[in-house]
C-alpha cells in the first residue's frame, strides 16, 4: 500500500493508543505500548470518532467521481455514524465531542450541511481538525477544506487550522521537512495569525510549554511539537499520548503526518504489532485501496 494506508493507518493507531488514558492528567500515567480498558473500557486496538469520521469522510468522497466534497453526503456519513454505530470498531459509538454532536443533530433536524457547524469562539474543538486528513490525500481547494470543516466546526480559526494540517500534510507527501512546514506556516492563517504565532516556535518549545487540550490550535502545536522532536512513528505518537489530556485527538492528528513521514513497518516506521492488533483492520485496508483507486483517478 502508499501513502494514503501510511497515513490513515497512523492516525487510527495513534488514536488507539491514546483512548484507555484520554482525560488522564499528565505525569499520572505512562504509556509505552497498545494498551487496552481505561477511561473507556475498550480492548486494545479501539479506535474513537477521531479515526471514525475520518473514515467516515473517504466512503463519502469516494463515492463521486474525482473525489467530489459533497456536504449533504457526508453529512449523512456523519449522522450514520453517531445514530447507527457505523464506521466503528464495534457498531456502537462511546466517544464524540459536543460540537460534533450538536452539528450531526442539526443536520438531522433538516438544517442545511453547510449551515450545520458552530460558529462561536468556544466551538474551536479539535473535531474537524482531527477528520481532515483525507483531503490532504486527494486533490483540495481551499474551499474544500473550509466546507469540510464546517459541517462540524465553522469559526474561522477552525478552518485555519484545518488548511494548516492539510498544507502540512501535502507537502510532507512531497517530501518537503516539517522545518520547512513550519517556517511558512503563518501564511495560511492571514487576519488570524496572532492565534497560532507559536507555530513557527515549534522547534524551542519545552514539553511543559505544550497544552494538551481540545483547544483545537492546542492540539495542532501538540501534534507538531511531537514530530518535530522524535525520529520515528512510535516515539512520536507516545510521545502525544503521555502529554495527557486529549490523547487520543492529539495521538491521532500527529500520528496522521508521522504515517506519512515513516511509513509502516521497519525501524521507524508504525510497528506492526500494534497494526495488528487494530479493530477491522482488513476493511480499513480496503477502503484505503479504494480510496487510491479514486486517487489515481484525479491525477
Amino acid at each position: 500500500m502508499g501513502k494514503v494506508y501510511d497515513s490513515v493507518m497512523g492516525l487510527i493507531v495513534g488514536d488507539a493508543l491514546g483512548v484507555p488514558v484520554e482525560f488522564k492528567k499528565r505525569d499520572t500515567f505512562t504509556v509505552t505500548d497498545m494498551i487496552g480498558y481505561g477511561t473507556y473500557s475498550q480492548p486494545p486496538g479501539t479506535w474513537s470518532d477521531d479515526s471514525s469520521l475520518t473514515l467516515a469522510t473517504m466512503e463519502s468522497i469516494i463515492q463521486f467521481p474525482g473525489g467530489e466534497i459533497v456536504p449533504e453526503h457526508m453529512m449523512l456519513k456523519f449522522s450514520k455514524w453517531l445514530d447507527k454505530g457505523e464506521f466503528t470498531p464495534y457498531g456502537e459509538v462511546f466517544d464524540v465531542g459536543g460540537t460534533t454532536e450538536m452539528a450531526i443533530r442539526r443536520f438531522n433536524a433538516g438544517v442545511e450541511p453547510l449551515k450545520c457547524g458552530l460558529k462561536h469562539y468556544k466551538h474551536n474543538g479539535n473535531g474537524s481538525l482531527m477528520r481532515i486528513l483525507p483531503l490532504a490525500l486527494m486533490p483540495s481547494s481551499v474551499n474544500d477544506i473550509d466546507n469540510v470543516s464546517c459541517l462540524t466546526h465553522a469559526h474561522e480559526i477552525s478552518k485555519r487550522a484545518c488548511r494548516m494540517y492539510v498544507a502540512t500534510a501535502e507537502q510532507l507527501l512531497k517530501g518537503k521537512t516539517l522545518e520547512y512546514c513550519l517556517k511558512y506556516s503563518l501564511a495560511y492563517f492571514g487576519e488570524w495569525a496572532k492565534e497560532f504565532s507559536r507555530l513557527p516556535q515549534i522547534p524551542g518549545l519545552g514539553r511543559d510549554e505544550i497544552r494538551s487540550t481540545g483547544y483545537v490550535v492546542d492540539t495542532l502545536e501538540a501534534a507538531l511539537w511531537c514530530i518535530y522532536h522524535t525520529s520515528s512513528y512510535r516515539d512520536c505518537v507516545l510521545k502525544a499520548v503521555n502529554l495527557g489530556g486529549d490523547t487520543d485527538t492529539i495521538a491521532a492528528v500527529a500520528g496522521g503526518l508521522a504515517g506519512i513521514i515513516y511509513g509502516c513497518g521497519g525501524e521507524c516506521g508504525i510497528p506492526d504489532e500494534w497494526i495488528v492488533q487494530i479493530a477491522r483492520k482488513d476493511w480499513i485496508f480496503d477502503l484505503c485501496e479504494r480510496f487510491e483507486t479514486v486517487q489515481a483517478g484525479t491525477r
